[in-house]
């Protein structure tokens, strides 16, 4: 039973659009509602970005750099507060957090697409040379 979980968490990590499909369907066949689907669908993906992302990069290069996408997470975070205070005049740490997990969707979308087009360069030019 462990072997089953541990071979969902590695498809959910390598491919993380499974785990966005998965949570989007569910939740539509639950709600009803199709923007509910959405956002829940990439809360949960993005923690799942971030993990395939550091993976990729271990896989690349041989080396992690979490404590890199941790600082680039703290930084953003920060820049969040300091943006939505400077707007508003107060924090309201909600809707800073939400603004915040929706940056990092895009950000880790664009990283991880980009670092499988290398993955799968290197390993072209590999397979060739």
């Amino acid at each position: 039973m462990s072997e089953f979980f541990s071979v969902i968490v590695a498809i959910l990590i390598t491919v993380p659009i499974v785990g966005y499909l998965a949570v989007f369907i569910i939740t539509k066949q639950i709600t009803g509602n199709h923007r509910l689907s959405v956002n829940l669908a990439i809360d949960f993906s993005t923690l799942l970005l971030v993990l395939s992302v550091h993976f990729l990069i271990v896989t690349i290069w041989g080396k992690s750099y979490f404590w890199l996408l941790l600082i680039i997470l703290f930084g953003l975070a920060a820049v969040f507060v300091w943006l939505h205070w400077q707007y508003k005049q107060e924090i309201v740490l909600s809707k800073v957090f939400k603004g915040f997990w929706r940056l990092n969707f895009l950000l880790f979308s664009s990283a991880y697409i980009i670092l499988v087009l290398v993955g799968l360069y290197k390993r072209l030019i590999f397979l060739f040379a």
